[in-house]
């Protein structure tokens, strides 16, 4: 990695993105320290010192957010708005057929899929910006500080529309910053920034993770942290990388005098086919109960064992069913992206079949079977490493703090490698020395 990064730089026109990338990170944190207007920036640093990292039920929003969330500032929304749009076209694309015809449709149809997306990720971020504001005002963003209810200066109704402009705002330009990284700089864009928005809160989470610990001053609970990090990523970067290849064959036709076809490739399977979208789709799915008793402030009997079993992370009920729903998740989202009869089709279309299958549905059917096959080690793995936060909070008392999570290391390990093979596939491009030898 360091050594694609050395070459890069000596390279004049990849150094030129790769400085603009770093410019687009620096203007990106720097808006997310900068407060919204009628917040009480003291107050919220009062009720940040005293929450020492529990991040509770906002605590993977505010992960997408660099801190920026629990600060209130202009991007305090981060991406997440952005994530949440494009899942949700990705998935309506299935369900509704102009959107899937737009999606076959190649480069004109995914520009106004990606139109379509920024519209709904305006909406979301007015939404979850005026749910934000609400939440501040009514002292429920800190419970446990005495001045949470005291976050937002004026309760008018003209403050609130202006706080909630400010982040929808926010939410636009980190959209543009991040399309300006993919169109001038390395890598995509929205990955990039979300990269920058995790990795920014490691340090603070090691440091914090070193004072709590109490044997040798906690520096055992750190390199326990850091070996279990470390082999975490070990892991993933092994299981991303990790495939199935189905190999493939095309048939030569003749096109008047010339031969087409006789070749032979493969179809990629991932092991994790489904990435980190069905980790994200359990952890909010299991937001929805504890909020809803939140803002309800209800005494019920219902209420009282949601807030027994599925607010703290480290609950029985709460590890069995976010295990399980991310299973669910991983083959439903495998299910969706991934359609064997179409690739059947198109294989048969341009004369490519598979070695002893035959082509159509027979080719159809054995991908599915494969696809089932490496779709349950891909859910499984990413059922355990999405439980690796919850066992720190048992072994090391890692509290909310633990940086080494699942979803975390994921996005971060994922990023890193995508973003270093599109370095190293341009730095092929201008280097010919080993064709020309």
């Amino acid at each position: 990695m360091l050594t694609a990064f050395a070459r890069a730089f000596k390279t004049p026109d990849l150094r030129k993105k790769l400085l603009f990338t770093l410019g687009i990170i620096v203007l990106f944190r720097l808006g997310q320290h900068i407060p919204i207007p009628g917040i009480d920036y003291k107050n919220v640093q009062t009720c940040m010192d005293l929450a020492k990292g529990q991040q509770g039920l906002f605590g993977l929003v505010n992960m997408f957010s660099g801190g920026a969330l629990l600060q209130i500032t202009i991007f305090a929304l981060g991406i997440m708005p952005y994530i949440t749009a494009s899942i949700i076209l990705q998935l309506l694309t299935v369900v509704i057929p102009r959107l899937e015809a737009l999606k076959k449709e190649g480069q004109s149809g995914q520009a106004k899929i990606t139109q379509y997306t920024r519209y709904l990720t305006i909406a979301l971020a007015i939404l979850q910006g005026t749910g934000l504001v609400a939440t501040a005002r009514s002292g429920s963003l800190f419970q446990s500080c005495p001045v949470g209810g005291q976050i937002v200066r004026d309760d008018s109704i003209f403050t609130t529309a202006v706080m909630v402009i400010t982040m929808t705002a926010g939410t636009a330009l980190i959209m543009w910053l991040g399309e300006l990284v993919t169109d001038r700089g390395i890598g995509n864009g929205m990955s990039i920034l979300m990269f920058v928005s995790i990795a920014a809160g490691f340090p603070s989470a090691m440091w914090s993770i070193k004072q709590q610990g109490k044997i040798m001053d906690g520096w055992l609970e750190f390199g326990l942290v850091i070996l279990c990090g470390l082999a975490m990523v070990g892991l993933v970067v092994f299981v991303e990388q990790a495939q199935r290849r189905i190999p493939v064959q095309y048939a030569k036709r003749m096109i008047g005098r010339r031969s087409y076809g006789g070749t032979s490739t493969y179809i990629p399977m991932k092991v994790n086919q489904a990435g980190v979208i069905p980790v994200i789709f359990a952890s909010s799915l299991l937001y929805i109960p504890a909020l809803i008793v939140q803002f309800s402030n209800s005494k019920a009997g219902w209420a009282t064992w949601i807030s027994q079993n599925f607010v703290k992370g480290d609950h029985p009920i709460y590890i069995a069913t976010y295990f399980l729903l991310i299973v669910f998740f991983a083959f439903f989202y495998v299910a969706i992206s991934f359609n064997p009869e179409e690739v059947a089709d198109n294989m048969k279309k341009y004369g490519g079949f598979i070695p002893g299958i035959r082509a159509g549905r027979p080719t159809a059917e054995y991908l599915s079977y494969v696809l089932n096959r490496i779709t349950w080690p891909g859910a499984l793995y990413l059922g355990l490493i999405a439980l690796v936060p919850t066992v720190a909070l048992v072994t090391l008392n890692a509290n909310q703090n633990f940086p080494f999570g699942g979803t975390s290391i994921l996005i971060i390990v994922g990023v890193g490698l995508e973003t270093v093979k599109q370095i190293e596939s341009q730095l092929q491009q201008r280097h010919y020395e080993g064709f020309l030898r």
